[in-house]
């Protein structure tokens, strides 16, 4: 099941895991990725807390926390190969996982068709 977040973040629900990483829409508009940097493992972050950072030619963008939790693992393939997150943003670009702290915040996010329809804009 994928969630999006209205910052382009999208959640993949592993068990009580959260899998998060940046859309595709995100990574067309920033462009070419130089920089990833990751938050450290056991790190928390309220919903909606900037977790990490990507950064392209073009700019550098903060990522959020699409819900609460604690980061449980980072993906150390996207720090040392940051163009992983533009070839492939939903399966080996995501950038870290962590546990929910609150699995209603699920519920505020937006499925496949509220994420297309708000890119469509």
């Amino acid at each position: 099941m994928l969630k999006f977040t209205k910052d382009h973040e999208w959640l993949r629900l592993d068990g009580d895991v959260a899998v998060v990483g940046i859309t595709d829409h995100a990574q067309e508009q920033l462009g070419d990725l130089v920089f990833v940097e990751l938050p450290g493992v056991g790190a928390s972050f309220d919903q909606g807390a900037a977790a990490a950072v990507v950064e392209s030619v073009k700019a550098a963008s903060d990522i959020y926390a699409p819900v609460a939790g604690k980061v449980t693992a980072v993906n150390e393939a996207v720090v040392a190969e940051p163009g992983l997150v533009n070839t492939d943003p939903a399966g080996q670009g995501w950038l870290f996982k962590m546990t929910i702290a609150d699995k209603g915040q699920l519920d505020g996010l937006l499925d496949e068709a509220g994420y297309q329809a708000l890119i469509a804009g």
